[in-house]
């Protein structure tokens, strides 16, 4: 992680110099002047420069609206990214504002039906879940869950992760036995694409085995936090913060017995 920051620190003045040449050969409201305004705020946030970041991202924003229009993919990339960086500083209310820009500009684009827009909408679930507002995210985890089950089918990954995604909101709101439901569709789905020993297949089994244990079904629950603690060993180590959780979880659930 250390090396990885430090040439993500050596790349900074390549990318500001190379915005500078843009900026003076091109002009400063250029699209591809916004271009290099975006791979710099790109490689400001895997810096964790979030502030800095949020600056060149409004002005890569501010030149794409201006010269392209406020419905060009381009700008609503644009949109995405900012929203994207407050999301990361928890400035949710301004960045459900953002997205809901780009779902618009989505649906104009490439259709309600689009894998761009199913993703949009999940995104868009998470910060109105995030800020309480259930409802409509059920509204919009539903919308996203339906184009994936259209486009990439009933048994592909990603579907699978938009499964898990509605069944922790409806565990959220207390719809236990519907969460169940998801829960064991996402873990089903998951064993057959991904196989029984991969990391996703873990957090389903965490996932369905915690919601089993809210439900009192203890004895069901523990041999799922088990063959999750076995996975996660395996996979990501013993050390690993996922593993360290699971091992946790099944301790207080031995405990509660």
């Amino acid at each position: 992680m250390i090396q990885a920051r430090g040439k993500l620190a050596e790349a900074e003045p390549l990318y500001q110099r190379a915005l500078k040449i843009k900026e003076k050969v091109l002009g400063p409201e250029h699209p591809d002047t916004a271009t290099g305004l975006n791979n710099l705020a790109s490689l400001l946030k895997d810096q964790a420069k979030l502030a800095e970041a949020e600056s060149l991202c409004r002005r890569a924003l501010e030149i794409r609206e201006k010269a392209l229009g406020p419905e060009h993919p381009d700008t609503a990339n644009s949109l995405n990214n900012l929203a994207s960086l407050l999301k990361d500083q928890n400035k949710l209310a301004e960045a459900e504002l953002l997205l809901r820009r780009v779902l618009g500009v989505w649906g104009k684009v490439f259709g309600l039906e689009h894998l761009v827009t199913a993703a949009t909408l999940n995104n868009l679930a998470f910060l109105l879940k995030a800020q309480g507002k259930r409802v409509e995210a059920e509204l919009f985890y539903c919308r996203a869950l339906e184009i994936l089950e259209k486009v990439l089918g009933p048994e592909h990954p990603d579907t699978a992760t938009s499964l898990n995604n509605l069944a922790g909101l409806l565990q959220d709101q207390g719809k236990l036995a519907k969460a169940e439901l998801l829960f064991r569709r996402a873990l089903e789905v998951r064993e057959k694409v991904l196989g029984q020993e991969h990391p996703d297949t873990a957090t389903s089994l965490n996932n369905l085995a915690g919601l089993l244990q809210a439900q009192g079904k203890l004895t069901e629950a523990e041999p799922l936090f088990r063959r999750t603690l076995e996975i996660q060993e395996k996979a990501l180590g013993p050390e690993h913060p996922n593993t360290t959780n699971t091992r946790n979880n099944l301790e207080f659930l031995l405990n509660a017995k």
